[in-house]
């Protein structure tokens, strides 16, 4: 019988978010496809660093090991080749990561098959295979990559998995208010319509999967997912955006309302292991601290266009 990939929370990696693979991407960039793969092929026994999304890959695999069926499935979403990808392999069964599928495009573009394997969220460095992966309606962002959040010596026991609101949990029409309009405008808006649900932003759908498993172990200290709204709305905008989320019958755990304050320390305080946000003004200084992906806005979607 076919494994069924609609059961799971599927996860779609690229090589370069789970490995650090700086050193390999620059060949690619300065000498072609060709000197990657000689290299890639030469280095074939040589481990790879962990990347910036490594931990926290390794802590939803655990999840795995707290319930008598799959919980999440992780997969390899990369443009490499074959013939490039056993070095990726090599480096999966050395730290015993439990990743076991993988679609390699050769050089096609990912989107396609992202629908073909149920993925939920796809994180990648690689912006324009985020871009059509939000085009595609997928969940996705392009991860700050490097090792700075790779080798945290404590392993991950909770998840701890930050949102912003508006274009990312949230669709961008309240934002596009706020940019066309300004702030007065926007504050109006979400008075007027606090009682009128948001619309579903590309990852809406992700945080009611999450919501699914988090149900599963209930709401204690020992529950292994914690969510976090963290969002430049403030009071009256903030009502909205809790009655939205009471309306799609999801909770996130924690939110804070910071009407333009930086995000940057409240990440650090709530310990994120992964933040999105639409805006590099707040994932690049955030990264810094946590890891981060920004979130593209969807074609012909964007308020400052």
């Amino acid at each position: 019988m076919p494994y069924d990939l609609n059961e799971p929370l599927v996860i779609g990696i690229s090589s370069r978010a789970l490995f650090n693979l700086e050193q390999e991407n620059e060949i690619y960039e300065t000498r072609g496809v060709d000197a990657y793969e000689a290299y890639q092929v030469e280095h074939e026994g040589d481990i790879l660093p962990k990347g910036s999304a490594f931990q926290l890959v390794k802590a939803f695999l655990k999840l795995n090991e707290r319930s008598d069926r799959r919980l999440v499935e992780v997969i390899i979403m990369s443009r490499n080749s074959p013939n490039t990808s056993l070095r990726i392999f090599n480096s999966i069964a050395d730290y015993d990561l439990d990743i076991t599928r993988a679609a390699l495009s050769g050089g096609a573009e990912i989107a396609p098959y992202l629908r073909a394997f149920r993925t939920d969220l796809f994180l990648s460095a690689f912006e324009p295979d985020v871009q059509q992966a939000i085009d595609h309606g997928v969940a996705a962002g392009r991860i700050l990559t490097g090792a700075a959040h790779a080798d945290a010596r404590r392993s991950i026991d909770q998840i701890r998995i930050a949102f912003d609101g508006d274009a990312v949990l949230f669709a961008s029409e309240s934002e596009r208010i706020f940019k066309q309009q300004g702030i007065e405008a926007f504050q109006q808006n979400e008075r007027e319509k606090a009682d009128i649900p948001l619309q579903q932003g590309p990852f809406a759908n992700f945080l009611k999967a999450i919501a699914g498993i988090q149900k599963q172990f209930g709401n204690g200290p020992e529950a292994p997912i914690r969510t976090a709204l963290v969002t430049s709305r403030n009071a009256p905008a903030h009502e909205r955006a809790v009655k939205t989320l009471r309306y799609w019958g999801v909770r996130v755990d924690e939110a804070f309302f910071l009407g333009g304050v930086s995000k940057t320390d409240v990440l650090s305080a709530f310990g994120a292991h992964i933040f999105f946000d639409d805006q590099s003004i707040h994932t690049e200084p955030a990264s810094r601290v946590v890891p981060a992906a920004t979130v593209p806005y969807r074609a012909g979607d964007n308020p400052n266009q």
